[in-house]
């Protein structure tokens, strides 16, 4: 439970956690959206006042080429009115020359070209004034290879080419502007595909890892409502079995003992052949008898009625009495031979449980085995563990049967004619659980079995420090009884 309680809180976090790690990439998302979108809007900007620079400088252009005009007009016609339409012209292009400066305030180099500019516009003017005055002067013809032609021819070679820079420098930072604002744009896009796609793969594990534990939780709910099912379907199977346990107990009780009063008073007067029926009678009430014990607490078992409740036990007087409890009621004597091994007398085991998976083991032996066999009983004795080992030369159980001889009712197809109710090792599967113990099965047909059974101890305690000087006199004497077996 406490497993699956920590399974459950590690889901909760998961779906927590991703469900933040959505919201947050939403947020990153729109926060870089809103950021780049400023980034747009400024590179706008930018945009169009370099597009102004450009036409401005498309004008200054013209305005030059119409001073060039005006000039060559005044020379050829003489006319005033180009004079002064030159002047105005002149003013013009002052004004706007004055218009870009701001523009290009924040780029040095073309700062720096504007200003040479104006100084070749200056220059300019006094060349043309220069070449007015030497015009009105009778008889003075402007020769084409006249210094002043020549320094004119120069000035405006320059102006063009400071022009022609302010426009190239203007359309390459144009064509960066461009490409960064589609670039940005581009990775815009891109964050803001990918941070919805990121955004929706979390929110889907989110409804994944929910839809699983909804699915999960129905499973628990359900299993409970099984288990609850199977409890209670265990308690009445108990309180059936209890019922019919203690109905048929009383007179099977009288029939077993009846039985044993009529073959002790008979055994004398009657040929032992003659009472046959009489010991079927004691064979079937004792079959009866055990059959009512096997499925009352195999129904204990499946009811979690059934306890484990150790207390200290001396081993060797407890095998002799089981020893001499299976002798007893056989229906032929059979040689157990027991041994004893291990440096510990006392162990810390439930009796009732272990006098249950001896007696069947012991029971199983006899049963399928031939009557002149022995059976091999060892006990060893460890402060770690006991271990116990019943082994016979009987029938054997086939291999791929090994496996399923602890289900209820399950017998081998090699058992013929030999009764049995096939509840003895699903008994001896239970009380062996209840002890945390092991079970190996080595068995091979019409050679034998071994059954090893391995039941561990505590460590702890101060229940061990016994050794066999501490046995009564009443166990001694018994372990003298059996010392020959």
């Amino acid at each position: 439970m406490a497993l699956s309680t920590l399974k459950w809180s590690l889901e909760r976090k998961w779906v927590t956690a991703v469900f933040c790690l959505a919201l947050l990439l939403m947020v990153l998302v729109n926060v870089f959206s809103y950021q780049n979108a400023t980034q747009l809007i400024t590179s706008q900007v930018q945009v169009k006042q370099t597009n102004k620079v450009l036409i401005a400088l498309t004008n200054v252009s013209e305005t030059l080429a119409d001073l060039e005009t005006r000039r060559w007009l005044y020379f050829l016609l003489g006319e005033r009115t180009d004079l002064g339409s030159y002047d105005q012209a002149m003013y013009s292009l002052a004004t706007q020359l004055e218009q870009l400066r701001q523009p290009l305030a924040d780029t040095p180099p073309q700062e720096q070209r504007l200003d040479i500019l104006e100084r070749l516009l200056q220059q300019r003017r006094e060349l043309f004034e220069q070449s007015t005055e030497l015009y009105l002067k009778p008889r003075s013809l402007l020769a084409a290879d006249h210094p002043l032609v020549m320094q004119t021819k120069q000035n405006q070679a320059r102006i063009r080419q400071i022009i022609t820079e302010l426009q190239a420098e203007e359309e390459h930072i144009l064509q960066n502007q461009v490409e960064q604002a589609q670039a940005t744009s581009q990775i815009r896009m891109a964050i803001e595909n990918l941070g919805t796609i990121l955004t929706f793969v979390g929110l889907l594990g989110v409804y994944v890892l929910l839809y699983r534990q909804m699915f999960k939780r129905q499973q628990l709910e359900q299993a409970q409502q099984k288990l609850a099912q199977e409890k209670e379907l265990g308690e009445l199977k108990l309180q059936f079995f209890s019922m019919v346990s203690h109905e048929f107990r009383t007179p099977l009780t009288v029939i077993a003992g009846s039985s044993q009063l009529l073959k002790e008073r008979l055994t004398n007067l009657i040929e032992p052949n003659k009472l046959r029926n009489l010991f079927q009678i004691q064979a079937s009430a004792k079959l009866m008898t055990q059959l009512l014990n096997d499925i009352l607490t195999l129904a204990r078992a499946d009811a979690g009625k059934l306890e484990c409740k150790p207390e200290l036990l001396e081993m060797q007087f407890f095998c002799f009495n089981l020893i001499e409890d299976i002798q007893l009621f056989s229906e032929q004597p059979r040689t157990i031979k027991f041994d004893k091994y291990g440096t510990r007398t006392y162990a810390y085991l439930d009796e009732k449980l272990l006098y249950s998976i001896l007696s069947n083991l012991l029971s199983n032996a006899i049963k399928y085995s031939a009557p002149l066999s022995s059976i091999y009983f060892t006990l060893t004795c460890e402060p770690d563990f006991v271990l116990f080992q019943v082994k016979d030369e009987g029938i054997g159980i086939p291999e791929e049967e090994q496996s399923k001889i602890f289900e209820p009712f399950c017998r081998g197809r090699n058992v013929g004619s030999v009764t049995g109710s096939g509840l003895g090792m699903a008994v001896v599967k239970r009380s062996l659980d209840l002890h945390g113990g092991e079970l190996q099965v080595e068995s091979q047909v019409s050679v034998g079995t071994t059954f090893t059974v391995k039941l561990p101890q505590p460590q702890t305690t101060g229940l061990f420090n016994h050794d066999s000087t501490q046995i009564s006199s009443q166990n001694q004497s018994l372990i003298q009884r059996y010392s020959s077996l």
